[in-house]
Formats: C-alpha cells, structure tokens, sequence
C-alpha cells in the first residue's frame, strides 16, 4: 500500500518535508500540513471543495476521515492536536493542544478550543464550541467537565510522543 497524494482541479497537497504519511493515506487537493505532524495508516484527507490546514506536530491516526463543505467550512487543525483512530472531522476548527478521541465525530462548524479533550465516540453537533479547558462527552456531545492540569499536560505529551512515533515509522519504512 503506497500513500497517494491526489490534486483537485489546480490546487495540489503541500506537505512539509518532515511530515510522515503511512503507506494507504490518501490525501486530495488543498490541504496543507507543516513540519513534525503525521498522517497514519488509511487516513483520507480531502481538501476538495475547501481547504484542510493542519499545523505542527499534530497526528492523524488510523483511519480518520477528514473533510470540508462547499465555500462554507473548510477544516483547520492547529499545533499539537491529537486526534484519535477513526475520528470523522467535517468543517471544524480545532485549537493548539487539543485532543479528539477514537471514533469522535465533529460535524461543521464545531470549534475545539484549546487545552480542551472530545471523548472517544462523541458527536459533536453542528456549530457547538468546546470550551478551553473542558472535556466534552456523549451523543450529542455535552460538557462534561474541567480537565485537570495532568490531563492538559497529557494532550500535549500525546503530540510529543506522536512526532517520535513518526520519527520511529518513516525509519522503519525506509529500511524495508
């Protein structure tokens, strides 16, 4: 399995240099990613009727889908953000140092602040605002609680760990 990188119409996928995508990524036309950030195995980016920019040191794992809608919400993920094995992103804005759980769903419009977590098979309603420093739960999402100092500084030690698990991957890749 190779990783694609697709164009759409004229707009092309920039991914910095750094950047480790798995074999069986897919990613489609105006997305961006900067330096010490990794696509997993089997993620589908797909910048095609808005843009996808994904910031520094942030992982997407196994199997995320990640999508925008049509000149309304493109789909922005800023600096040390995890987000977990087959989460759906569409339209959504995610801060630094958040973290989305595995199987979470963010539909358009949400806004994840930072230093905040979506649990693990959330959905995240149209529009809803995660507030910094909170954990958000359940179907529909609904806030839950405060995060404790550890829990923010686990989000961020997530997305350090990720970027040496990245580092670990593209050199075992390259010696197959």
């Amino acid at each position: 399995m190779e990783t694609k990188l697709y164009p759409y119409k004229e707009k092309y996928p920039i991914i910095a240099p750094d950047v480790f995508v798995a074999p069986g990524a897919k990613i489609i036309g105006d997305v961006e990613i900067l330096a010490g950030s990794s696509v997993w195995y089997n993620v589908v980016i797909r910048g095609d009727v808005n843009y996808v920019r994904i910031g520094k040191n942030t992982n997407i794992q196994d199997g995320s889908v990640l999508h925008v809608t049509n000149q309304k919400f493109p789909l922005i993920i800023e600096d040390n953000v995890t987000v977990g094995h087959a989460a759906v992103l569409h339209g959504a804005i995610l801060k630094r140092n958040c973290f989305v759980g595995m199987g979470a769903i963010l539909l358009d419009g949400v806004v994840v602040e930072t230093n905040s977590m979506v649990a693990a098979g959330s959905l995240v309603k149209q529009g809803f605002v995660v507030p910094s420093g909170k954990l958000v739960a359940g179907v529909p999402a609904k806030i839950i609680r405060d995060l404790t100092r550890e829990e923010i500084e686990m989000i961020y030690q997530s997305a350090l760990n990720y970027t040496e698990y990245a580092r670990i991957s593209a050199e075992s890749l390259n010696h197959v």
